[in-house]
């Protein structure tokens, strides 16, 4: 009897040991991978901050061109439209004899 009440006592601890074994080793990865992540968290900010940078100056660029662009246009269309152009000339049309 005495060799059964152990047994029984050393299968609960077994399956006592395995749950708090298992429950230990996911909060200690866990544990892990939050210091992982929290030591990564700057040089992501440092990649977030250039990618926008990038961005800014690209949208920056592209700003100055279009501008300096409608500037061209605005001043090159009052010159061209001061000077007199090319007139049509009318080619008159042959005449018609009765005869024909």
């Amino acid at each position: 009897m005495e060799q059964a009440v152990i047994a029984a006592l050393l299968l609960v601890g077994l399956l006592i040991g395995c749950g708090v074994g298992a429950t230990y080793a996911r909060a200690k990865r866990g544990w892990t991978d939050y210091r992982t992540i929290k030591n990564s968290v700057p040089g992501a900010r440092r990649t977030a901050w250039l990618a926008v940078r990038a961005v800014v100056i690209k949208v920056g660029v592209i700003a100055l061109l279009l501008v300096g662009a409608a500037a061209y246009a605005a001043t090159t269309a009052d010159r061209e439209r001061a000077s007199p152009g090319p007139t049509p000339t009318v080619t008159p049309a042959p005449t018609r004899t009765a005869g024909r």
